[in-house]
Protein backbone atom coordinates (compact mmCIF):
# COMPACT_ATOMS: atom_id res chain seq x y z
CA UNK A 1 0.00 0.00 0.00
CA UNK A 2 1.54 3.18 -1.07
CA UNK A 3 1.81 6.55 1.23
CA UNK A 4 -1.04 7.95 -0.69
CA UNK A 5 -3.61 5.20 -0.26
CA UNK A 6 -2.28 5.55 4.15
CA UNK A 7 -3.12 9.27 3.48
CA UNK A 8 -6.06 8.67 1.79
CA UNK A 9 -7.66 6.25 4.41
CA UNK A 10 -6.29 8.49 7.41
CA UNK A 11 -7.94 11.78 6.37
CA UNK A 12 -11.40 9.69 5.57
CA UNK A 13 -11.14 7.90 8.28
CA UNK A 14 -10.81 11.53 10.37
CA UNK A 15 -13.48 13.17 8.76
CA UNK A 16 -15.69 10.39 8.92
CA UNK A 17 -14.86 10.48 12.99
CA UNK A 18 -15.00 14.67 13.15
CA UNK A 19 -18.91 14.07 12.07
CA UNK A 20 -19.77 11.68 14.27
CA UNK A 21 -18.46 13.65 17.32
CA UNK A 22 -19.56 16.73 16.03
CA UNK A 23 -23.29 15.36 14.91
CA UNK A 24 -23.78 12.97 18.15
CA UNK A 25 -21.21 12.86 20.36
CA UNK A 26 -20.62 16.34 21.00
CA UNK A 27 -16.85 15.74 22.90
CA UNK A 28 -14.33 18.59 22.48
CA UNK A 29 -12.71 17.77 19.02
CA UNK A 30 -9.11 16.06 19.48
CA UNK A 31 -10.14 14.34 22.33
CA UNK A 32 -13.92 12.83 20.46
CA UNK A 33 -11.32 11.83 17.50
CA UNK A 34 -8.95 9.52 19.92
CA UNK A 35 -12.10 8.15 21.91
CA UNK A 36 -13.83 7.09 19.01
CA UNK A 37 -10.24 5.30 17.53
CA UNK A 38 -9.77 3.58 20.60
CA UNK A 39 -13.72 2.24 20.93
CA UNK A 40 -13.22 1.47 17.25
CA UNK A 41 -9.70 -0.16 18.04
CA UNK A 42 -11.40 -2.57 20.83
CA UNK A 43 -14.08 -3.41 18.90
CA UNK A 44 -11.65 -4.29 16.39
CA UNK A 45 -9.28 -6.36 18.77
CA UNK A 46 -12.27 -8.46 19.60
CA UNK A 47 -13.57 -9.06 16.71
CA UNK A 48 -9.77 -10.62 15.79
CA UNK A 49 -11.38 -13.67 17.71
CA UNK A 50 -13.63 -14.33 15.37
CA UNK A 51 -13.06 -16.92 12.61
CA UNK A 52 -13.09 -14.66 8.89
CA UNK A 53 -13.01 -11.71 10.49
CA UNK A 54 -10.03 -10.02 8.96
CA UNK A 55 -10.33 -6.21 8.52
CA UNK A 56 -8.34 -6.05 12.22
CA UNK A 57 -5.72 -7.68 10.02
CA UNK A 58 -5.64 -5.70 7.44
CA UNK A 59 -5.86 -2.26 9.60
CA UNK A 60 -2.47 -3.62 11.15
CA UNK A 61 -0.58 -3.96 8.11
CA UNK A 62 -2.12 -0.29 7.20
CA UNK A 63 -0.94 0.96 10.49
CA UNK A 64 2.58 -1.01 10.38
CA UNK A 65 3.45 1.01 6.89
CA UNK A 66 3.26 4.36 8.69
CA UNK A 67 6.47 4.68 10.76
CA UNK A 68 4.78 6.86 14.03
CA UNK A 69 8.02 8.80 14.89
CA UNK A 70 8.97 9.12 11.54
CA UNK A 71 5.61 10.94 10.46
CA UNK A 72 5.30 13.35 13.74
CA UNK A 73 8.82 14.10 14.53
CA UNK A 74 9.98 14.98 10.71
CA UNK A 75 6.75 15.17 9.51
CA UNK A 76 3.40 17.03 11.52
CA UNK A 77 5.57 18.26 14.26
CA UNK A 78 6.91 21.25 12.82
CA UNK A 79 3.27 22.44 11.16
CA UNK A 80 1.94 21.49 14.45
CA UNK A 81 4.52 23.56 16.51
CA UNK A 82 4.38 26.86 14.16
CA UNK A 83 0.75 27.16 14.30
CA UNK A 84 0.19 27.33 17.51
CA UNK A 85 3.52 30.03 18.39
CA UNK A 86 1.86 31.84 15.53
CA UNK A 87 -1.01 32.81 17.75
CA UNK A 88 0.82 33.33 21.13
CA UNK A 89 1.32 37.46 22.11
CA UNK A 90 5.00 37.86 22.51
CA UNK A 91 4.12 40.42 25.38
CA UNK A 92 2.09 38.22 27.23
CA UNK A 93 4.79 35.39 26.72
CA UNK A 94 7.37 38.11 28.02
CA UNK A 95 5.66 38.43 31.12
CA UNK A 96 5.74 34.98 32.14
CA UNK A 97 9.15 34.09 30.45
CA UNK A 98 11.14 33.52 33.90
CA UNK A 99 8.77 30.77 34.83
CA UNK A 100 7.55 29.65 31.68
CA UNK A 101 11.33 29.27 30.62
CA UNK A 102 12.34 27.29 34.27
CA UNK A 103 9.14 25.05 33.80
CA UNK A 104 10.12 24.23 29.79
CA UNK A 105 13.94 23.91 31.15
CA UNK A 106 14.59 22.83 34.87
CA UNK A 107 10.92 21.03 35.15
CA UNK A 108 11.31 18.69 31.99
CA UNK A 109 14.81 17.92 33.69
CA UNK A 110 13.77 17.04 37.38
CA UNK A 111 10.43 15.11 35.79
CA UNK A 112 12.86 13.50 34.07
CA UNK A 113 14.55 12.57 36.88
CA UNK A 114 11.44 11.83 39.39
CA UNK A 115 9.66 9.99 36.70
CA UNK A 116 13.26 7.75 36.08
CA UNK A 117 13.38 6.70 40.26
CA UNK A 118 9.49 6.29 40.49
CA UNK A 119 9.55 3.77 37.48
CA UNK A 120 12.64 1.87 38.56
CA UNK A 121 11.35 1.69 42.22
CA UNK A 122 8.60 0.13 41.03
CA UNK A 123 10.28 -2.26 38.88
CA UNK A 124 12.23 -3.30 41.39
CA UNK A 125 9.13 -4.16 43.66
CA UNK A 126 7.23 -6.25 40.66
CA UNK A 127 10.31 -7.91 40.24
CA UNK A 128 10.81 -6.33 36.21
CA UNK A 129 14.49 -6.34 35.37
CA UNK A 130 15.17 -3.03 33.41
CA UNK A 131 18.40 -1.02 33.54
CA UNK A 132 17.74 2.47 35.16
CA UNK A 133 19.22 4.63 31.71
CA UNK A 134 15.71 3.23 30.05
CA UNK A 135 13.93 4.74 33.50
CA UNK A 136 15.18 7.84 32.61
CA UNK A 137 14.48 7.30 28.94
CA UNK A 138 10.74 7.06 30.03
CA UNK A 139 10.95 9.93 32.27
CA UNK A 140 12.27 12.21 29.41
CA UNK A 141 9.67 11.05 26.80
CA UNK A 142 6.98 11.39 29.08
CA UNK A 143 7.74 14.50 30.63
CA UNK A 144 6.89 16.91 27.73
CA UNK A 145 2.98 18.07 27.51
CA UNK A 146 1.08 18.40 24.77
CA UNK A 147 -1.44 21.49 24.83
CA UNK A 148 -3.44 20.97 21.70
CA UNK A 149 -6.40 19.01 23.14
CA UNK A 150 -6.73 21.58 26.66
CA UNK A 151 -6.22 25.24 25.06
CA UNK A 152 -9.51 24.81 23.59
CA UNK A 153 -11.46 23.59 26.69
CA UNK A 154 -9.48 26.22 29.10
CA UNK A 155 -10.73 29.15 26.49
CA UNK A 156 -14.47 27.65 27.13
CA UNK A 157 -13.98 27.53 30.75
CA UNK A 158 -13.08 31.15 30.91
CA UNK A 159 -9.64 30.41 32.32
CA UNK A 160 -7.40 33.33 33.42
CA UNK A 161 -5.09 35.21 30.18
CA UNK A 162 -1.58 34.25 32.56
CA UNK A 163 -2.93 30.54 33.32
CA UNK A 164 -3.17 30.28 29.76
CA UNK A 165 0.04 31.88 28.58
CA UNK A 166 1.73 29.38 31.13
CA UNK A 167 0.08 26.32 29.61
CA UNK A 168 0.98 27.53 26.09
CA UNK A 169 4.80 28.95 26.33
CA UNK A 170 5.66 25.58 28.77
CA UNK A 171 3.88 22.91 26.11
CA UNK A 172 5.28 24.86 23.30
CA UNK A 173 8.91 24.91 24.72
CA UNK A 174 8.92 22.13 26.47
CA UNK A 175 8.43 20.11 23.51
CA UNK A 176 11.09 20.78 22.05
CA UNK A 177 13.64 20.30 25.42
CA UNK A 178 12.12 17.19 26.17
CA UNK A 179 12.95 15.95 22.65
CA UNK A 180 16.37 17.17 23.50
CA UNK A 181 16.60 15.33 26.84
CA UNK A 182 15.57 12.45 25.23
CA UNK A 183 18.11 12.02 22.23
CA UNK A 184 20.90 13.25 24.93
CA UNK A 185 20.11 10.12 27.02
CA UNK A 186 19.33 7.58 23.97
CA UNK A 187 22.98 8.54 22.83
CA UNK A 188 24.50 7.68 26.09
CA UNK A 189 22.06 4.48 26.16
CA UNK A 190 23.09 2.93 23.14
CA UNK A 191 26.52 4.16 22.95
CA UNK A 192 26.19 6.34 20.17
CA UNK A 193 27.58 9.52 21.54
CA UNK A 194 31.66 10.22 20.90
CA UNK A 195 31.90 10.22 24.76
CA UNK A 196 30.13 9.54 27.94
CA UNK A 197 31.03 11.62 30.40
CA UNK A 198 29.15 14.23 32.13
CA UNK A 199 30.71 17.22 29.85
CA UNK A 200 29.71 15.81 26.62
CA UNK A 201 26.28 14.99 27.48
CA UNK A 202 25.80 18.85 29.04
CA UNK A 203 27.45 19.88 25.17
CA UNK A 204 25.21 17.71 23.30
CA UNK A 205 22.02 19.23 25.29
CA UNK A 206 23.40 23.23 25.13
CA UNK A 207 24.14 22.96 21.79
CA UNK A 208 21.10 21.25 20.39
CA UNK A 209 18.58 23.53 22.38
CA UNK A 210 20.82 26.99 22.61
CA UNK A 211 21.82 26.33 18.77
CA UNK A 212 18.34 25.65 17.87
CA UNK A 213 16.92 29.28 19.70
CA UNK A 214 19.48 30.83 17.59
CA UNK A 215 19.18 29.42 14.53
CA UNK A 216 15.03 29.57 14.94
CA UNK A 217 15.91 33.98 15.57
CA UNK A 218 17.92 34.11 12.51
CA UNK A 219 14.98 32.14 10.23
CA UNK A 220 12.26 33.70 12.49
CA UNK A 221 13.98 37.29 11.17
CA UNK A 222 14.81 35.86 7.57
CA UNK A 223 10.78 35.25 6.91
CA UNK A 224 9.91 38.16 8.22
CA UNK A 225 12.11 40.43 6.39
CA UNK A 226 11.28 38.98 3.19
CA UNK A 227 7.67 39.06 4.68
CA UNK A 228 8.13 42.71 5.07
CA UNK A 229 9.37 43.90 1.47
CA UNK A 230 6.41 42.50 -0.31
CA UNK A 231 2.38 42.63 -0.15
CA UNK A 232 0.98 39.63 -1.47
CA UNK A 233 -0.33 36.72 0.78
CA UNK A 234 -0.39 33.80 -1.62
CA UNK A 235 3.97 34.85 -1.75
CA UNK A 236 3.77 35.47 2.03
CA UNK A 237 1.65 32.31 3.00
CA UNK A 238 4.07 30.11 0.25
CA UNK A 239 6.95 31.69 2.86
CA UNK A 240 5.99 30.68 6.23
CA UNK A 241 5.59 27.14 4.54
CA UNK A 242 9.04 27.24 3.37
CA UNK A 243 9.95 28.57 7.01
CA UNK A 244 8.61 25.90 8.56
CA UNK A 245 9.35 22.58 6.03
CA UNK A 246 12.89 23.82 4.60
CA UNK A 247 13.92 25.42 8.20
CA UNK A 248 12.51 22.15 10.24
CA UNK A 249 14.92 19.67 7.53
CA UNK A 250 17.83 22.18 7.86
CA UNK A 251 17.77 22.39 11.43
CA UNK A 252 18.09 18.62 11.63
CA UNK A 253 20.98 18.69 8.79
CA UNK A 254 22.88 20.76 11.31
CA UNK A 255 22.10 18.88 14.37
CA UNK A 256 19.79 21.55 16.58
CA UNK A 257 16.83 21.19 17.71
CA UNK A 258 14.08 21.49 15.10
CA UNK A 259 11.40 22.04 17.39
CA UNK A 260 12.83 24.90 19.01
CA UNK A 261 13.84 26.61 16.29
CA UNK A 262 10.27 26.75 14.32
CA UNK A 263 8.74 27.80 17.78
CA UNK A 264 11.13 30.85 17.99
CA UNK A 265 10.58 31.64 14.58
CA UNK A 266 6.50 31.23 14.44
CA UNK A 267 6.37 33.68 17.58
CA UNK A 268 8.91 36.50 15.29
CA UNK A 269 6.20 36.11 12.65
CA UNK A 270 3.21 35.70 14.71
CA UNK A 271 4.41 39.06 16.47
CA UNK A 272 6.91 41.10 14.41
CA UNK A 273 5.96 39.60 11.03
CA UNK A 274 2.28 39.95 11.76
CA UNK A 275 2.06 43.81 13.06
CA UNK A 276 5.20 45.10 10.90
CA UNK A 277 5.07 43.20 7.83
CA UNK A 278 1.74 41.68 6.99
CA UNK A 279 -1.49 43.77 5.17
CA UNK A 280 -5.15 42.93 6.64
CA UNK A 281 -5.54 40.91 3.98
CA UNK A 282 -2.41 39.21 4.43
CA UNK A 283 -3.27 38.53 7.95
CA UNK A 284 -6.80 37.36 7.28
CA UNK A 285 -5.44 34.58 4.86
CA UNK A 286 -2.41 33.52 6.86
CA UNK A 287 -4.70 32.81 9.85
CA UNK A 288 -6.80 30.65 8.50
CA UNK A 289 -4.32 28.94 6.30
CA UNK A 290 -2.99 27.84 9.23
CA UNK A 291 -5.82 27.00 11.31
CA UNK A 292 -6.67 24.79 8.67
CA UNK A 293 -3.54 23.40 8.58
CA UNK A 294 -3.81 22.80 12.39
CA UNK A 295 -7.43 21.42 11.92
CA UNK A 296 -6.67 18.89 9.53
CA UNK A 297 -3.31 17.73 11.22
CA UNK A 298 -4.51 17.33 14.61
CA UNK A 299 -7.58 15.68 13.15
CA UNK A 300 -5.20 12.35 11.35
CA UNK A 301 -2.89 12.50 14.47
CA UNK A 302 -5.25 11.79 16.93
CA UNK A 303 -7.45 9.50 14.77
CA UNK A 304 -3.71 7.66 14.16
CA UNK A 305 -3.18 7.57 17.92
CA UNK A 306 -6.29 5.90 18.68
CA UNK A 307 -5.60 3.46 15.99
CA UNK A 308 -2.10 2.42 17.27
CA UNK A 309 -3.34 0.57 19.68
CA UNK A 310 -3.91 -2.29 17.13
CA UNK A 311 0.04 -2.65 16.58
CA UNK A 312 1.03 -2.32 20.40
CA UNK A 313 1.49 -5.50 23.11
CA UNK A 314 -1.59 -6.26 24.47
CA UNK A 315 -0.43 -8.07 27.39
CA UNK A 316 -2.29 -7.19 30.76
CA UNK A 317 0.99 -7.39 32.39
CA UNK A 318 2.50 -4.72 30.96
CA UNK A 319 -0.88 -2.42 30.51
CA UNK A 320 -1.11 -3.39 34.97
CA UNK A 321 2.28 -1.67 35.07
CA UNK A 322 1.07 1.47 32.91
CA UNK A 323 -2.06 1.50 34.87
CA UNK A 324 -0.20 1.59 38.17
CA UNK A 325 2.29 4.41 36.62
CA UNK A 326 -0.13 7.36 36.42
CA UNK A 327 -0.34 8.02 39.45
CA UNK A 328 3.73 8.20 40.24
CA UNK A 329 3.71 10.55 36.80
CA UNK A 330 1.15 12.89 38.34
CA UNK A 331 3.17 12.75 41.56
CA UNK A 332 6.17 13.82 39.82
CA UNK A 333 5.02 16.70 37.72
CA UNK A 334 2.93 17.96 40.71
CA UNK A 335 6.62 18.30 42.34
CA UNK A 336 8.26 19.54 39.02
CA UNK A 337 5.67 22.28 38.92
CA UNK A 338 4.74 23.24 42.38
CA UNK A 339 8.47 23.71 43.04
CA UNK A 340 9.03 26.01 40.29
CA UNK A 341 5.55 28.27 40.98
CA UNK A 342 5.93 27.65 44.57
CA UNK A 343 9.45 29.69 44.44
CA UNK A 344 7.83 32.17 41.75
CA UNK A 345 4.75 33.13 44.14
CA UNK A 346 7.31 35.48 46.03
CA UNK A 347 7.96 37.67 43.29
CA UNK A 348 4.62 37.35 41.28
CA UNK A 349 0.92 36.44 41.75
CA UNK A 350 -0.37 33.19 39.86
CA UNK A 351 -4.57 32.40 39.67
CA UNK A 352 -6.03 30.26 42.46
CA UNK A 353 -5.09 26.90 42.00
CA UNK A 354 -2.70 27.29 39.59
CA UNK A 355 -0.53 24.50 40.76
CA UNK A 356 -2.99 21.65 40.38
CA UNK A 357 -4.58 22.89 37.45
CA UNK A 358 -1.14 23.55 35.59
CA UNK A 359 -0.29 19.64 36.67
CA UNK A 360 -3.97 18.16 35.67
CA UNK A 361 -3.90 20.18 32.32
CA UNK A 362 0.00 18.90 31.31
CA UNK A 363 -1.54 16.07 29.15
CA UNK A 364 0.83 13.76 27.43
CA UNK A 365 0.13 13.55 23.44
CA UNK A 366 2.05 11.88 20.38
CA UNK A 367 5.12 13.41 20.51
CA UNK A 368 5.48 10.83 23.64
CA UNK A 369 4.11 8.20 21.86
CA UNK A 370 6.51 9.19 19.19
CA UNK A 371 8.85 8.88 20.78
CA UNK A 372 8.41 5.44 23.13
CA UNK A 373 8.53 4.41 19.62
CA UNK A 374 11.79 5.04 18.44
CA UNK A 375 13.39 3.30 20.63
CA UNK A 376 15.40 0.21 19.92
CA UNK A 377 13.79 -3.09 19.64
CA UNK A 378 13.81 -5.33 23.08
CA UNK A 379 11.68 -5.96 25.84
CA UNK A 380 12.41 -2.46 27.41
CA UNK A 381 10.94 -0.84 24.18
CA UNK A 382 7.71 -2.95 24.30
CA UNK A 383 7.19 -2.48 28.06
CA UNK A 384 7.68 1.61 27.32
CA UNK A 385 5.74 1.76 24.92
CA UNK A 386 2.85 0.18 26.73
CA UNK A 387 2.99 2.00 29.42
CA UNK A 388 3.29 5.40 27.71
CA UNK A 389 0.24 4.65 25.43
CA UNK A 390 -1.71 3.70 29.07
CA UNK A 391 -0.51 7.16 30.28
CA UNK A 392 -1.24 9.30 27.28
CA UNK A 393 -4.61 7.61 27.24
CA UNK A 394 -5.69 8.43 30.94
CA UNK A 395 -4.05 12.22 30.46
CA UNK A 396 -6.49 12.93 26.91
CA UNK A 397 -9.30 11.14 27.84
CA UNK A 398 -9.53 11.66 31.99
CA UNK A 399 -7.42 14.57 32.50
CA UNK A 400 -8.50 16.06 29.04
CA UNK A 401 -12.33 16.02 30.19
CA UNK A 402 -12.29 17.13 33.69
CA UNK A 403 -9.63 19.89 33.40
CA UNK A 404 -12.59 22.46 32.66
CA UNK A 405 -14.54 21.43 35.81
CA UNK A 406 -10.99 21.99 37.73
CA UNK A 407 -10.81 25.75 36.13
CA UNK A 408 -14.11 26.47 36.67
CA UNK A 409 -14.16 25.55 40.57
CA UNK A 410 -10.75 27.59 41.08
CA UNK A 411 -12.41 30.71 38.95
CA UNK A 412 -15.45 30.63 40.84
CA UNK A 413 -13.44 30.64 44.23
CA UNK A 414 -11.18 33.42 42.94
CA UNK A 415 -14.20 35.65 41.87
CA UNK A 416 -15.78 34.77 45.52
CA UNK A 417 -12.16 35.77 47.34
CA UNK A 418 -12.21 39.07 45.42
CA UNK A 419 -15.74 40.18 45.95
CA UNK A 420 -15.40 39.24 49.97
CA UNK A 421 -12.04 41.01 49.93
CA UNK A 422 -12.13 44.59 51.89
CA UNK A 423 -11.80 47.45 49.34
CA UNK A 424 -9.93 50.55 50.06
CA UNK A 425 -12.45 53.64 50.57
Amino acid sequence: MGIYDIIAILVTVAALFSYINHRYIKLPRTIGLMALSLVVSFVLISLGSVEFFTLDEQLVRLLSGVDFYDTLMHGMLGFLLFAGALHVNLDDLREQGVVIGIMATFGVLVSTILVGLLSWTLFILLNIEIPFIYCLLFGALISPTDPIAVLGILKKAGAPKKLKTLITGESLFNDGIGVVVFITILSVATGSSHSSDHFSVVKLLVVEAGGGILYGIGLGYLSYTLIKKIDNYHVEVLITLATVMGGYRFAETIHVSAPLAIVVAGLMIGNHGRYFGMSDLTRERLDNFWELIDEILNAVLFVLIGLEILVISHKMDMIMVGIMMIPWVLVARFISIGSIIGLARRFTIFPKGAIRILCWAGLRGGISVALALSLPQGPERDLIVTITYCIMAFSILIQGLSVSTLVVKFSKQEVESNSAAPKNL
